[in-house]
């Protein structure tokens, strides 16, 4: 995914913090922090940080240290730096994870929740990670496995190909680019990381509907390009045919009025700078 199509544009990053981080993100950072194990008085950094749900969590983990979130869009910052948090410090940073604007051994955990999949040169981003650790530092990176392993998300993109053309779900597809866990481990591996243990992770995501699940993925997601020239009685239109296609797809089909429930699965790396 290049880096302008990870640009969220208008209230798209209002609604993903308001929608999607509470349904989907915060299940996944009390994962990753409590793998990662941020401690009082270490520095921590958040890379791809989206409105800091990993950032804040670890934040009021730890007490007390710093915590520095970095993203690539500046919309998603803005939210960020509207929201309360808890403990040590955050600083919001605009930045790129495959040039990180720190000195090397700069931090005591680096974190990455479900940004390395978009990232164009994937194993530079993990050099990057790499660098800015300090000597005994430790990382954790989380990624989505296949789609095909996470049912509502494989029927959403199916019924938005046959909805709106074959390839329209090709930025939801790209969320879920690793194929196996052991793609993560070798780049890792090839990143330099020592110890590294890859965990295969299951969180159960609930949306109160089929419909609101695709509206808040249509407009609170990079997805929303694709109603962004539309007018709104046909985006709407759009999101109620998506729906309806989606329920169909999902096995067994869903109902389109009650509860949209379903497992999504995900790769949890944790490693060392050195073995």
């Amino acid at each position: 995914m290049s880096d302008g199509q990870w640009q969220l544009e208008g209230n798209s990053p209002e609604l993903f913090q308001r929608y999607l981080v509470p349904a989907i993100t915060s299940k996944w950072a009390e994962d990753l922090v409590d793998r990662a194990g941020p401690r009082a008085g270490e520095h921590v950094i958040d890379i791809a940080c989206g409105t800091g749900v990993v950032a804040r969590l670890a934040a009021k983990r730890m007490g007390s240290g710093r915590v520095t979130g970095i993203d690539l869009n500046a919309g998603m910052l803005g939210v960020a730096r509207t929201l309360p948090s808890e403990g040590a410090p955050i600083d919001w940073i605009e930045g790129s994870a495959l040039d990180l604007p720190f000195p090397s051994g700069s931090f005591d955990v680096v974190l990455c929740q479900q940004g390395l999949q978009f990232f164009p040169e994937r194993g530079q981003a993990l050099r990057e990670m790499r660098r800015v650790l300090a000597d005994s530092g430790r990382v954790a990176v989380s990624v989505y496995s296949a789609i095909e392993r996470t049912p509502g998300a494989n029927a959403f993109v199916c019924a938005l190909d046959e909805a709106l053309g074959t390839g329209s779900s090709q930025i939801k597809r790209g969320e879920h680019a690793f194929a196996n866990p052991g793609e993560l481990e070798t780049l890792m591996t090839k990143a330099g990381f020592g110890a590294i243990d890859v965990q295969t992770v299951v969180q159960s995501i609930a949306f109160p509907s089929v419909l609101d699940c695709v509206r808040f993925q249509l407009l609170a997601t990079p997805m929303a390009s694709l109603l962004r020239d539309k007018q709104e009685t046909e985006r709407q239109a759009i999101i109620s045919t998506v729906a309806s296609k989606t329920a169909a797809f999902s096995i067994p089909p869903a109902p389109e009025g009650g509860t949209f429930s379903f497992p999504q699965e995900a790769y949890v790396a944790t490693a060392r700078k050195y073995p």
